[in-house]
């Protein structure tokens, strides 16, 4: 070869070598560039189509059952209408709106997952005859009712570790309006780009060159998106580059609708305390307490705006900042013929409307909040799932629960007046046919989270452990009865030190004899420890099991005046069954667990059992509703001279504790008040308690109580100092309800002669036809 030849073939060998090299590099670099690419649409495809998010549980209160023959009032209604975010109008004509007119109210009820299944937007009118539901109108069909129900007010968000709080919404429960103005402000192109908007990043480019700063983002949605769920704050190419790349592969993973409904959900808008809200399911709550397929363009415009700089354009901070930004929006919105001039005009006009916010805040009714906790603890073991974004239905009367902390609080203050022992409280009202929890105060500050006494505060209950001794009597028909004489004397026993126990009454008068009705009416301690003694002490701790306590106590002759220490649960355990005909239903403050896609996960078994014969249950509520009549709880009575309710007071030694437990017709209310050291409070269950439970019942409409005469009760008729039955109308003669079936009859007349014994007529028996004749 000669020396041209071997000049010429060296530059063409290295040329080859050089490409051969450059093409494995390149190869290589295509292999690297796939597997980031593999490894980007690995992370996104495990996070993007798995749950996003951590979403807090959605707590929600009772829904408002309302049915034909209810005694309700118009106001109960509407209070909870608005309670709601419901909007008075003169003509509904659209979901959350309502109208009142003199004996009839028009609802547009909005549409709901209940836990029961989903029940549509409805328009209804509710009439009433007199003081109950008349009538229940479908308006567009023409349907009659028998019930319908309000959607639960969402009470709170039980968010755990995150800082972000969300609702998640899907796309076909947001307004149109609002996914026209989020892509035509913050990224025209998104339907028909695909991921990255090359010209968009060129004109912000040159927009910010030209302006010396940034003034202008080319983000698309998509990249915006990927920022917020992938991305930290960082401000690099590299960063970028990644954005974009992820924009690309979500973009052509995934469904334009998916990704919209992604941001919707994903973009921060504000902050409620220490918790950042995102999506606009949250805010349309946060800031106009109301769902988001309710807003208007005013409303809509508004939150769009806010994307920008939620900080700086945050409309309770700086309204003006915030209606220029909104009515920038608008006219964007007009521009593209979204909405009209007029339209544009009216909305540009509007204030703000912003609500206060407050309905959202986390914390509220702690001591509520911490039974509801206490039992998803035991449903929902998996924390995960309490972030998933379940709905938590409770019990919760978000009315009473409000009306029960101002109750304790005031009255609590008012009779801290010249005490130096500081005073303190607790309060429950439960729904005594289901036994469903309707609000728990834990304490006099009823905001603070701290020691919840109604739940853990464990106190002797004094007197309120009397019933259990005087129903376990009444359980004996043929021995007991409320007549039944019992021993009021002097007493002296040995209690469980060996020690002679005397037990007193109130007063330290004794009678001598007293009717049992009286004794528990009065809450006389002496007759009350005869009876229990005569029964046997096994018997009253057997009642007291029966009835729902299911702490230990001892079994000493004390017991039958409250030696058994409970919490104001516990205590309101026993009395809902006694309050209930007998048949103890467990409390509870969870109805129904719906997962985020609203499938139901769990409801609360309608368990139930009769623990007291009804015959002997409605013998003492009889002697309970005397209690509130003639006494230690008359004061009761006086305040509602109109309204039968029944209840019982309680005392412990030395003035320590103060106990009402009581009811009307259908909610059953304990109070505890005391202080927290043990030290005396020189208030009695009349002076302390009571006048809490009779605040709580000035702030609502109590019903009075009746229940069904269970067969085998008739009126009574007896001898108030023997117990014996005589004939009726005698005078001093005591009439009350009693087991007929099982006393004997009348002995004498009201002067003391015999009474010849009434005939029996056998089958056999053939009446004559003047006998038939007049029915004898």
């Amino acid at each position: 070869m000669t020396t041209r030849t071997k000049k010429t073939a060296e530059p063409t060998v290295k040329k080859r070598r050089w490409w051969g090299i450059t093409w494995k590099l390149l190869l290589l670099l295509s292999v690297l560039f796939g597997a980031y690419l593999f490894y980007l649409d690995a992370q996104i495809k495990h996070h993007f189509s798995g749950n996003k998010w951590q979403v807090p549980a959605q707590i929600y209160a009772r829904p408002l059952q309302i049915e034909v023959g209810e005694e309700i009032t118009r106001k109960e209604i509407t209070d909870e209408l608005k309670l709601l975010g419901y909007r008075k109008v003169a003509q509904p004509s659209g979901s959350g709106e309502y109208s009142v007119a003199r004996s009839a109210i028009e609802v547009f009820r909005r549409a709901f997952h209940f836990p029961g299944g989903y029940q549509p937007l409805q328009r209804v009118l509710i009439s009433w005859d007199g003081a109950r539901i008349g009538a229940i109108r479908n308006v567009d069909s023409g349907q009659a009712l028998t019930s319908m129900q309000l959607e639960p007010w969402l009470v709170t968000r039980l968010a755990s570790g995150s800082s972000e709080d969300r609702m998640l919404v899907k796309l076909d429960e947001v307004p149109p309006l609002l996914v026209k103005a989020l892509t035509l402000v913050e990224d025209r192109d998104f339907y028909s780009h695909h991921g990255v908007a090359p010209l968009s990043i060129l004109r912000a480019l040159i927009a910010n060159i030209a302006a010396g700063k940034t003034v202008q983002g080319g983000s698309t949605l998509t990249q915006q998106l990927v920022k917020n769920l992938y991305l930290s704050r960082e401000r690099s190419i590299e960063r970028k580059v990644k954005e974009a790349l992820m924009a690309l592969i979500i973009d052509a993973r995934y469904s334009k609708d998916a990704i919209i409904q992604a941001y919707l959900n994903e973009v921060f808008l504000g902050q409620s305390g220490s918790m950042a809200v995102h999506g606009f399911g949250l805010a349309s709550y946060f800031f106009f307490d109301r769902p988001i397929n309710e807003l208007d363009e005013t409303e809509i415009a508004l939150m769009v705006a806010m994307i920008k700089g939620p900080s700086f354009y945050n409309p309770r901070k700086y309204p003006d900042r915030a209606i220029e930004r909104r009515n920038l929006v608008l006219r964007l919105l007009m521009e593209a013929n979204e909405i009209t001039p007029q339209e544009y005009e009216m909305a540009v006009s509007r204030p703000l409307n912003i609500a206060s916010g407050d309905s959202l805040a986390t914390g509220k009714h702690p001591a509520f909040m911490s039974q509801v906790k206490r039992e998803l603890q035991s449903i929902l073991a998996d924390p995960n799932i309490r972030e998933s974004g379940v709905k938590v239905f409770t019990t919760l009367d978000i009315h009473a629960q409000r009306r029960a902390e101002t109750a304790l609080t005031s009255t609590l203050n008012k009779l801290q007046s010249g005490r130096d022992v500081p005073l303190e409280g607790a309060m429950l009202v439960t729904d005594i046919a289901s036994g469903q929890l309707r609000a728990i105060v834990g304490g006099k500050n009823a905001g603070y989270a701290g020691f919840n006494r109604a739940l853990d505060a464990v106190r002797p209950i004094g007197s309120l452990a009397k019933p259990a001794v005087y129903v376990a009597a009444l359980s004996e028909p043929a021995r007991y009865h409320l007549a039944t004489p019992l021993e009021d004397n002097p007493l002296t026993i040995e209690d469980e030190h060996g020690e002679p126990w005397q037990p007193q009454n109130f007063d330290k008068t004794f009678s001598g004899s007293v009717p049992l009705l009286y004794a528990l009416a009065r809450s006389l301690n002496v007759p009350t420890v005869n009876l229990g003694l005569e029964l046997g002490i096994d018997k009253v701790a057997t009642m007291l099991r029966q009835l729902g306590v299911k702490r230990d106590f001892p079994m000493v002759p004390s017991l039958t005046l409250g030696a058994v220490a409970l919490t104001p649960f516990d205590t309101t355990q026993m009395y809902q069954t006694l309050s209930n005909n007998g048949a103890y239903r467990p409390l509870h403050a969870v109805s129904a667990i719906v997962s985020a896609n609203d499938h139901l996960m769990w409801r609360h078994s309608e368990y139930g059992e009769q623990r007291v014969e009804e015959e002997a249950a409605y013998l003492l509520n009889y002697a309970l509703y005397k209690v509130t009549t003639d006494g230690t709880a008359k004061s009761l009575g006086r305040t509602f001279p109109n309204v039968n309710m029944a209840g019982k007071t309680g005392t412990t030694d030395d003035y320590r504790d103060s106990w009402f437990a009581g009811f009307d017709r259908n909610h059953l209310t304990t109070v505890w008040v005391g202080n927290d050291d043990n030290n005396s409070i020189g208030l009695t269950g009349a002076s302390g308690a009571l006048p809490v439970f009779i605040a709580y019942q000035q702030l609502q409409e109590p019903k009075s109580l009746s229940r069904r005469f269970p067969d085998g009760l008739g009126i009574a008729h007896f001898d108030p100092n023997t117990g014996e039955v005589v004939v009726a109308g005698c005078p001093n003669s005591m009439s009350v309800p009693a087991v007929l079936d099982v006393l004997p009859p009348a002995q004498q007349d009201c002067f003391g002669k015999p009474v010849a014994p009434k005939k029996s007529k056998t089958k056999a028996t053939k009446k004559s036809w003047w006998e038939r004749l007049l029915g004898l």
